[in-house]
């Protein structure tokens, strides 16, 4: 081939592309160990089984059997860089593999124009692997559009971010989106033992105390790059003090992050979320900071926060800050698209504007009020001038008739019956003095005089 790897037409499909080298062929003694613990097959892939079945779009990729254009999005460590390699080991057709760190617009043209070359004299494939394509420009997206519209290449594209806001609309719209999950603590303890004896990992040159494999999954994150990262400084650690067995204390060493007991099935994953709510609840803002940190630390999942944070608002702030709801909603969808580490800044505002928030329950008490009724058997009929009109035949059922429209009136409300018979009159919700809510409170008592005025 010549240099750059794109225009000579080899007599046997390369893996090998612009990066320098096949995805699946840096597994020398030096690489790193999440490198050379690569899944060979798909037998080998950890996790992400939803996107693995027969006749999935992954399997035909692999099988070779179908030219699809595929991006992968998911949280980094979750498995995308291993299926562009297991397509470069399994596929007969030419794998390139472009950076989108280091590739200008020229280079994209040359590949997809080698791409086209190779499948006109020799009939080959090609299967293009981007890494990070949201770090390509509008530009850089669009020289990727004739290679795909035209099927000269397979696009397999990889992004840790969401590609509805990352990926240009016309590439998006031609392209498969496979979503990748977070590897569970199951998946990630399995990376960890087969590093642990595996030939190509650490070949039982040394072991791990059960403590020290329950804080390096917790600090992975769901993240199994991160996890064999980690697992391979601790082994260092241990290895240089002559040691074969790897100790908590080793892995916290080689981390340089703190041991801190926090079992996300046990009992601290529990009392620490209780105690976070509680906090919040409280209006004690560096309280609640202070159990943040700790599961942060701990590897809590940033989506199970962001949750809890989002029942919150409206649990215990309610309509005392409306605006609670919304950025709590906002902080997971923040969360969602940027993971760890990043994550810890929208989660630490949300804490901060929740506990310092003025707090009401009155939104839960009054849907806990009404439901109440309707278990007690408080289901009346619809008010008739409530019911639906707009069938045949229904004024004739009185349907509609004496129905008064509220915008008629100039204070928007006027005097009618809304709930039925049984629960007329009832009151579920009343606002508390805080916040919002106060003021909320003064014109809900002028509605309901209204109301029950007929």
């Amino acid at each position: 081939m010549s240099s750059d790897g794109l225009f000579d037409i080899p007599d046997t499909p390369p893996t090998t592309g612009t990066g320098g080298g096949s995805l699946s062929g840096n597994t020398h003694a030096s690489a790193p160990l999440a490198v050379r613990m690569r899944p060979r097959s798909l037998d080998e892939l950890v996790g992400q089984q939803h996107l693995l079945a027969p006749g999935s779009p992954l399997r035909q990729m692999i099988d070779g059997s179908q030219p699809l254009t595929i991006l992968l999005w998911g949280p980094p460590g979750t498995g995308k860089t291993t299926i562009a390699s297991l397509l470069s080991a399994h596929t007969d057709r030419r794998f390139v593999e472009v950076s989108a760190v280091s590739a200008g617009v020229k280079e994209v043209r040359d590949t997809i124009a080698g791409a086209r070359r190779a499948l006109a004299q020799t009939g080959i494939e090609t299967v293009l692997f981007v890494d990070e394509v949201h770090r390509f420009s509008k530009s850089q997206q669009d020289a990727l559009l004739p290679g795909v519209e035209n099927r000269w290449v397979s696009l397999v594209a990889a992004t840790t971010e969401n590609p509805h806001f990352s990926v240009i609309s016309p590439l998006l719209s031609r392209s498969l989106l496979l979503t990748l999950e977070s590897l569970t603590d199951d998946d990630i303890g399995v990376l960890v033992d087969r590093a642990l004896t595996d030939e190509r990992g650490l070949a039982g040159a040394v072991t791990l105390t059960d403590e020290a494999r329950s804080h390096l999954v917790r600090l992975a994150g769901g993240d199994g790059r991160r996890v064999l990262t980690y697992l391979e400084a601790a082994a260092g650690a241990a290895t240089s003090q002559g040691k074969t067995e790897i100790s908590v204390e080793d892995a916290a060493l080689a981390v340089d992050k703190a041991a801190v007991r926090y079992d996300r099935q046990g009992d601290q994953h529990y009392d620490v979320i209780s105690a976070f709510i509680k906090s919040i609840r409280g209006s004690d803002v560096d309280a609640a900071l202070h159990y943040l940190a700790r599961m942060i630390e701990a590897g809590e999942d940033p989506r199970f926060i962001a949750r809890r944070l989002m029942i919150h608002a409206s649990e215990d702030i309610g309509m005392a800050d409306p605006t609670a709801l919304p950025l709590a909603t906002a902080t997971a969808q923040a969360v969602a698209m940027i993971g760890f580490p990043e994550a810890r800044i929208p989660l630490a505002q949300a804490v901060i504007h929740l506990a310092a928030a003025p707090k009401s329950n009155a939104v839960i008490v009054a849907i806990d009020r009404a439901q109440a009724d309707v278990r007690a058997g408080k289901v009346g009929a619809v008010p008739p001038a409530l019911r639906d009109a707009h069938y045949a035949g229904a004024k004739k059922l009185g349907h509609g008739h004496d129905y008064q429209y509220p915008h008629n009136d100039v204070r928007g409300v006027v005097g009618q019956q809304y709930a039925p018979d049984d629960v007329d009159g009832s009151i579920y919700y009343e606002p508390s003095e805080h916040g919002f809510e106060a003021r909320l409170g003064e014109r809900l008592a002028m509605i309901r005089k209204i109301l029950r005025k007929r």
